[in-house]
């Protein structure tokens, strides 16, 4: 199960951002080009695991874009992009990312209390694009369904499953060391 991903990660370049090794991957970074057939492998993953009955799917631009979009479609459930630049639009939502190499705002729009919402993102390292994600939408006042990752890069998710309170699924789990990823589950 998971074949195409599992080799996909495997064969991925690492590049280094400061002392991160970071690897660049179609699913975490839309580069190299998407396989249809490593898209279509993680998608019905996500289905297999995931509980679409919600209102919306949650996704940060830009990675969870390409997830959401066919998600949406199999699932007909609508999906709704947290943004990283300001609208204005009333009600709009923003909350502070920080993430293991980055540190920036993002804007929650069209998002009501009381609307339940399945959380997904291409990747969970140190957390902070899901830490935000979910404290915002809690505060806008909506529940929690579901939270999916395709990628699990680091050990940081038990902490942060304790910390927000959400199970947190993810497809994999992969080390990066030695400029090379290895698959672990």
């Amino acid at each position: 199960m998971l074949e195409r991903l599992k080799v996909s990660l495997e064969s991925c370049p690492v590049v280094k951002m400061g002392d991160y090794e970071y690897f660049v991957h179609p699913v975490t970074d839309g580069i190299p080009r998407m396989d249809p057939g490593l898209l279509e492998e993680v998608l019905d993953r996500i289905c297999e695991l995931c509980d679409f009955r919600c209102d919306l799917i949650v996704g940060a631009e830009a990675m969870a874009i390409p997830l959401m979009d066919p998600l949406s479609l199999r699932t007909g459930v609508p999906y709704n992009i947290v943004r990283k630049r300001r609208y204005g639009l009333p009600g709009e939502v923003s909350v502070r990312q920080v993430t293991g190499y980055s540190c920036k705002d993002l804007y929650i729009n069209g998002i009501e209390r009381g609307q339940r919402v399945v959380v997904l993102d291409d990747g969970i390292s140190t957390g902070g694009t899901l830490r935000a994600l979910i404290k915002a939408l809690r505060e806008v006042g909506a529940e929690i369904v579901d939270a999916i990752v395709v990628v699990e890069k680091t050990d940081h998710k038990v902490a942060l499953e304790q910390e927000l309170g959400v199970r947190i699924k993810t497809l994999v789990k992969v080390r990066v060391g030695d400029g090379r990823v290895t698959v672990i589950t």
